[in-house]
């Protein structure tokens, strides 16, 4: 088959227009690359109020009409925008669904009525489709904000001669995240209470718009291939493991790609300054003032970075555990990131009490955090889970070398060092203990300590590696191309 497909790729959020998490990243890259290889996909999201200005006073207004949830008549008001991120790559058509009762809020998320915003979000995409004369092949949706999709439309639509022949593909990038409401809001959002049985959407006493999206797809992806066997177990189904194994027949694991034009030491603006694989000499420059800026003592010491939310999740509860023995070794460490209070209050304790060695900034900020990669020796990741993870991938190029635990997609991309035969592409733990990272940590420093020409080789080869969207991208192709022939 290699007819130019149509895919409509319906997201919550979309780098660069709004972004909370890797989500917007995906939905930001993933779509340009697929358009790359000559197929017309188009995205939608909601028009958050917190867009910025330069993007809505360029949208064109499309289309107007209205949606019916339950009792409520909500007007739809439908804007696009042509996405072109550089000249290399070709443009995408990017619709917002604008309403502002729904939409005109402070906070994307965590609102009282998010089952309701997302319901409407789900059926007003459905309605835009004949009203903008584009019949995809394939929905693409993404995470539990628009699970409701696949739901209306194969119970609702289908019998539709415009939807008919229409497929429904659902990634989950975080299965912990499943946008679960009480099972009233059915009503609202134009659903009969039968779906309220386990063989429909009910969860514990509850409805679960991420169930929605497991169980009404044709297809499920997920953002790594381990990930995918992962969640089929209890520790990381949360619920829903044996839901997924009924639907392994159909379930996929793709990694995540990286943009590399927005994502690379050669180019970057935000670093101090700009570095290749050839001029590793810039790049201890580049430590040496990330130490200036962040208060350290400038010493040519391995410098370990932590760019992270600061949850169970992403293994900080292990360097709480292991504080005594990390900072009692000749290390710097720095660390970006913000999250669950007891947390931040650790990692505030840690750089009074060793100010030469850590340094905190709790928060997020893109410049820092690209100098945080740009200055670092190392990357510390020593996750609970982590469905695909980005940062690894970042640091290769950027020239930090990734320690992480063996868990999701730091599995599929990070291959244990081996000094003798002079393969790997980081340092691995496989057990979710102390222990355990503190060992893959002292190998790591072993190897830059005293290895330095086997350490000059590996951040080398590392850099070189290609984790482009362009390979994601094809088998995403290949997977609709699969579907649509079902």
């Amino acid at each position: 088959m290699n007819k130019k497909l149509k895919v409509l790729f319906v997201s919550s959020e979309v780098d660069p227009f709004i972004k909370t998490g890797g989500l917007a990243d995906v939905s930001g890259s993933l779509p340009i690359a697929i358009a790359n290889e000559g197929h017309d996909i188009r995205v939608v999201l909601p028009k958050y109020s917190a867009i910025n200005e330069k993007f809505t006073q360029n949208m064109r207004h499309v289309i107007n009409y209205t949606v019916n949830l339950d009792w409520r008549v909500q007007p739809v008001d439908i804007s696009e925008y042509e996405h072109k991120d550089n000249e290399k790559n070709k443009g995408i058509k990017c619709y917002f669904v604008g309403n502002d009762y729904y939409f005109n809020r402070n906070n994307i998320y965590g609102e009282y009525d998010d089952a309701e915003r997302f319901g409407f979000f789900a059926r007003a995409v459905l309605e835009m489709l004949p009203k903008l004369d584009f019949a995809p092949d394939v929905i693409h949706c993404n995470d539990w904000q628009t699970g409701i999709v696949s739901v209306f439309l194969k119970d609702q639509y289908k019998c539709y001669d415009f939807y008919k022949n229409m497929k429904s593909i659902f990634s989950i990038h975080n299965l912990r995240y499943q946008g679960n409401f009480p099972p009233e809001v059915l009503n609202i959002i134009g659903l009969d209470y039968g779906y309220n049985n386990a063989d429909a959407l009910e969860f514990y006493g509850g409805v679960s718009y991420m169930k929605a999206g497991i169980k009404y797809s044709d297809v499920i992806t997920t953002v790594s291939e381990t990930y995918a066997k992962e969640i089929q177990m209890i520790e990381y189904g949360y619920g829903m493991d044996g839901l997924i194994r009924k639907r392994s027949d159909v379930l996929y694991g793709i990694v995540n790609g990286v943009d590399y034009d927005k994502n690379n030491p050669e180019t970057d603006k935000l670093i101090y300054a700009n570095y290749n694989k050839d001029t590793l000499d810039v790049k201890k420059y580049n430590k040496e003032k990330l130490q200036e800026e962040l208060g350290l003592p400038k010493r040519d010491v391995p410098l370990i970075g932590i760019t992270s939310r600061l949850t169970e999740q992403k293994g900080i509860r292990l360097i709480d555990e292991a504080m005594e023995e990390l900072l009692g070794l000749d290390i710097q460490l720095v660390i970006l990131g913000t999250g669950e209070w007891h947390f931040e209050e650790m990692v505030r304790y840690m750089q009074s009490r060793w100010p030469e060695k850590v340094a905190v900034y709790i928060g997020f900020n893109l410049e820092i955090a690209r100098k945080i990669l740009s200055g670092s020796d190392m990357y510390l990741m020593p996750s609970l889970f982590e469905p695909c993870g980005l940062t690894q991938l970042y640091s290769y190029k950027f020239g930090a070398v990734p320690i992480v635990r063996k868990t999701g997609g730091l599995a599929d991309t990070v291959r244990q060092y081996n000094l003798h035969e002079k393969t790997g592409t980081g340092f691995v733990f496989e057990n979710y203990t102390s222990w355990e990272m503190m060992n893959a940590i002292k190998y790591a420093l072993d190897i830059y300590l005293n290895h330095k020409y086997d350490w000059i080789d590996l951040v080398k080869r590392n850099m070189g590696l290609d984790f482009s969207w362009t390979s994601s991208a094809k088998k995403y192709i290949a997977l609709y191309k699969k579907v649509i022939s079902k």
